[in-house]
């Protein structure tokens, strides 16, 4: 630990406020004592207290399967809608920092500030790596951000979405008309329906997109977050890697997911050789087509640094993975 050059007597000299490390003290001037409060090192709002529980004693905060004993707390400016469809509970809330914010059955589905991470990544990361897309098959997206991002490819003459939830698609057309506009689009055909009909990481729904798929075609498939879900990660690869040519893990940063980060599966058929690694379709080059708004996250750069996985989620995934040589 480095000393301010006067010795170890420095620390008597320090004033009460002078004990917090700069961060914190940041913090504290920037917010009410109420919203700010520090205990030595530790600014109100980065840890939680595990006595917090409800008049049963069961604990409240930390509750969700998925993520147990973590959170990431948005705070809430306004409530914009509050709703249930047939399937889910909708919410839609303006935040302080990320602008408005979709809700499903309690978990963040997107923000205004970050959902340009997931929604171009999961579009273009399929969509750069074969050399002319036709045609194009949504399940679920019913924001209309995939949609968005989609469009951009000239090539594309079809895009079916098959979404559930219609409630979904009539909020996000009033609240996130950014996303939405991918409804726009004359290539575009909504479905109300239940796409999959079953489990989205179980082998029969891989087995029927894999039927579904032309020779050389792709999948690209939201794959947990590699500081989690490591096993159900595996899981995914093992079954993928049983039905499809070629097989290889992706990840971008989100900010309001689990963990910050979020994967991606990327699988091709029998066919045409699909290079994932190498966007040989860079969208960068397609920017030209008079797109009301530009890339925020994806670009050729992002697309390959992508597959590069840190040491310990290549340890624990690389076996399940195709060679990157393998297309």
């Amino acid at each position: 630990m480095a000393g301010d050059g006067a010795g170890n007597g420095s620390d008597a000299r320090r004033t009460p406020e002078e004990e917090f490390p700069p961060c914190c003290r940041k913090a504290r001037a920037s917010a009410p004592e109420s919203e700010a409060k520090c205990h030595e090192t530790v600014v109100s709002g980065w840890f939680s207290n595990s006595s917090l529980s409800d008049k049963d004693g069961k604990f409240m905060y930390f509750n969700n399967p998925m993520w147990p004993g973590e959170a990431h707390s948005l705070k809430v400016e306004k409530i914009l809608y509050q709703g249930k469809s047939e399937f889910q509970e909708i919410l839609v809330f303006q935040s302080s920092m990320y602008g408005k914010v979709l809700v499903l059955d309690g978990i963040v589905q997107l923000t205004e500030r970050d959902e340009c991470a997931y929604q171009e990544m999961i579009a273009h990361l399929p969509l750069c790596s074969i050399p002319s897309p036709k045609t194009v098959l949504v399940i679920g997206g019913g924001d209309g951000g995939v949609l968005r991002e989609i469009a951009r490819h000239s090539s594309v003459e079809h895009i079916d979405i098959c979404e559930i939830d219609k409630m979904v698609i009539d909020v996000c057309k009033q609240f996130f008309p950014d996303l939405s506009v991918g409804f726009d689009d004359p290539r575009v055909r909504l479905h109300v329906a239940d796409g999959p009909a079953r489990e989205l990481v179980e082998k029969p729904f891989f087995e029927m997109i894999a039927r579904a798929l032309k020779p050389g075609g792709v999948l690209c498939n939201q794959a947990e977050s590699m500081w989690l879900h490591t096993h159900l990660i595996q899981d995914m690869l093992s079954i993928c890697r049983e039905i499809f040519k070629s097989v290889h893990y992706a990840w971008a940063s989100v900010p309001t997911y689990p963990s910050g980060v979020i994967g991606f599966l990327l699988c091709s058929t029998n066919g045409p050789p699909v290079h994932f690694l190498n966007p040989i379709n860079p969208i960068d080059k397609q920017e030209a087509l008079k797109c009301k708004r530009e890339l925020r996250f994806y670009n050729s750069e992002m697309h390959k640094a992508a597959f590069v996985l840190p040491s310990f989620a290549k340890k624990e995934l690389s076996s399940f993975l195709s060679s990157p040589l393998t297309v």
